[in-house]
């Protein structure tokens, strides 16, 4: 007699599969190595098939297990799609709501915003997912995205709130020290994004002059590459609202065009009519176009001065 699978046996299997392991299967469940490990032996053994090869490299799936995960990501994409359709009946303004969106943004206007929402809405509680990645609003990894994207995916509707400026930042103690001037067209210590943020503006633009740049550091943070500049370890280019509201950092210069990104609020269409997700849509965006001149670099704040020449 055949088994029958239930949904948790193809999740457990979809992980493994997505993740090449059963440390990272583990990982995106949110359970223990050796619950999976054993979960993937129960089902290899109720259907007397292997579904992985167990290599030195990682799990790699076998013909059958290939032909189950057409199955499985079939059956994944209609839960999915259900979950999204039943959510955007829903008419409460309550429940919890997922929000993703990046360090630089957490660690500048975001904070202010969430915190006025929350005060308007105390019925609704707000996940903040930080990644540099643009989640999966489809999956319903997270209801609203709110990031810097030149061409956000097709699939999701929302609002560009205002251009995003990028320039280029160092501090007193590095200028000092270094005794180089506060002109772009100096040889400076840079600070650059590594390559898991290769399809950043940022990356884009240092790939640019990576020729003349001398790389002092690598970071997957701007947060982190903004805090290394504030050391005065090197100069780092950053958006202009983070940049511009860290003390300690110098704007060199006025912003890059180069660089230039835009900043959205997303959501997925079968959400975007959620109370909860339509509410905090509305009010984050308003709470942010006040900000549009700093977003825009137009309103040094009182972090940084801006110096030095127009690249």
């Amino acid at each position: 007699m055949v088994q029958r699978l239930d949904w948790d046996d193809l999740r457990y299997v979809l992980a493994v599969a997505d993740e090449g392991s059963l440390a990272g299967g583990a990982r995106s469940l949110g359970v223990n190595h050796t619950t999976v490990l054993r979960r993937i032996g129960v089902i290899e053994k109720r259907l007397g098939l292997r579904l992985f090869e167990r290599l030195p490299g990682g799990y790699l799936l076998t013909a059958g297990g290939r032909e189950m995960i057409v199955a499985a990501r079939n059956v994944d994409d209609t839960i999915a799609a259900l979950e999204r359709r039943l959510a955007g009946r829903d008419l409460e303004l309550s429940g919890v709501l997922r929000v993703t969106t990046t360090d630089t943004l957490m660690a500048s206007v975001l904070p202010a915003a969430l915190g006025e929402f929350a005060d308007q809405h105390p019925g609704i509680t707000i996940e903040i997912a930080i990644s540099n990645a643009m989640y999966s609003l489809t999956r319903r990894d997270a209801d609203v995205a709110i990031r810097p994207a030149t061409n956000p995916p097709s699939h999701l509707v929302g609002r560009r709130i205002a251009p995003v400026a990028f320039a280029v930042y160092a501090s007193p103690r590095y200028l000092d020290r270094t005794g180089i001037p506060p002109s772009l067209s100096a040889p400076h210590r840079w600070l650059a994004p590594d390559d898991s943020l290769s399809a950043s503006t940022i990356a884009r633009w240092m790939h640019s002059i990576d020729g003349q740049a001398e790389i002092v550091a690598r970071a997957d943070s701007l947060v982190a590459l903004r805090d290394l500049a504030r050391e005065g370890v090197g100069v780092t280019a950053l958006p202009c609202y983070l940049g511009d509201l860290s003390p300690g950092l110098t704007r060199l210069g006025e912003p890059i065009a180069a660089m230039t990104s835009a900043l959205w609020v997303l959501t997925h269409e079968d959400l975007r009519e959620t109370a909860r997700v339509r509410a905090f849509t509305e009010f984050v965006s308003e709470a942010l176009v006040k900000r549009r001149a700093l977003l825009e670099g137009r309103a040094c704040g009182e972090g940084a001065a801006s110096v030095g020449d127009r690249p």
